[in-house]
């Protein structure tokens, strides 16, 4: 979304992230695609030997990766059971071997990674431990203590099981690791497993049917934020009408504003507000009885 020609590239595309590059790698090629000095972001990290939905934000919308990461996501995942690698990916060193599972074993286990579970991240990661991070600490030959964290699973399908390979649908809360899932099923089921393959499916209210691949960005495929994909962040929404619209452009208070004077602000940490025409104007945030401005998209000079 550009206001003129010249100005920063702003908005969001969904990507449909290639195997074999990091996320931070797909992002600077997208990004290289909309213009020289592009600011970019993106909104949750896919593995490198992973593949599916990236969002990628551009522009003043990079401040907005937090409101897009909340959402949910979902995957294609595939299980490699008899072995584990010191990474829980097809990328490490096997650290472990075990008997193979039998399908009832497996089947009699899933239900125990349905609903609200907890799970310890894997070392090789980018959670942060004592200011550091944990992959860090272990290629410095540090053995990092990982804290167990709360997740939810909202769907686990076995879609099929060869007696050494099992094919997933899962459906997850934001900050999930599919590999710890895979290293825990296994463990479960009395063998050990790590995740050989994974795919993005769903990032909130995007399908793979919504992304395009790196080679097909241009800045005319660029979107806004609509008022019907603020709801479906679970943002609340507020449209203003034209001179109101002016004012919060232009950052007037917001106790001065009538549609704002109208509403409670208790307990609203993230709305998004439009206006008439659903034009995306910022975020708001309504806390202890007042409304402040999170974030302004104000117009480009």
């Amino acid at each position: 979304m550009t206001e003129a020609a010249g100005l920063q590239p702003e908005g969001f595309l969904i990507i449909d992230k290639p195997s074999g590059a990091t996320s931070h790698t797909v992002l600077r090629k997208v990004a290289a695609r909309l213009g020289p000095k592009v600011k970019a972001g993106h909104a949750g990290t896919l593995d490198s030997f992973a593949t599916g939905i990236l969002v990628c934000l551009f522009g003043r919308y990079t401040r907005l990766a937090d409101y897009f990461m909340v959402a949910g996501k979902s995957y294609l995942a595939t299980l490699q059971f008899g072995s584990e690698t010191d990474t829980l990916d097809p990328t490490g060193t096997v650290c472990r071997t075990a008997a193979l599972p039998t399908l009832a074993a497996l089947e009699a286990v899933l239900p125990n990674f349905r609903g609200s579970i907890r799970q310890f991240p894997p070392v090789y990661s980018a959670v942060h431990v004592d200011g550091k991070r944990a992959y860090q600490r272990v290629l410095d030959g540090e053995t990092p203590a990982m804290e167990e964290r709360s997740i939810q699973i909202q769907g686990l399908r076995l879609l099929s099981f060869d007696g050494q390979q099992a094919v997933m649908e899962i459906d997850c809360s934001k900050g999930t690791y599919i590999r710890s899932l895979a290293r825990d099923i296994g463990q479960a089921a009395g063998s050990c497993a790590y995740l050989a393959a994974l795919r993005r499916t769903a990032s909130g209210p995007f399908s793979l049917a919504d992304s395009i691949t790196p080679e097909h960005v241009s800045q005319n495929g660029l979107r806004p934020l609509s008022a019907a994909l603020a709801v479906a962040l679970d943002l609340s929404v507020i449209k203003l009408d034209s001179d109101q619209a002016a004012a919060f452009r232009h950052g007037r208070p917001l106790l001065f504003l009538p549609t704002f004077q109208a509403l409670a602000a208790g307990g609203k940490a993230g709305v998004a507000v439009f206006d008439m025409d659903d034009v995306f104007l910022g975020i708001v945030s309504g806390q202890a009885g007042a409304w402040s401005y999170a974030f302004v998209l104000a117009a480009q000079l």
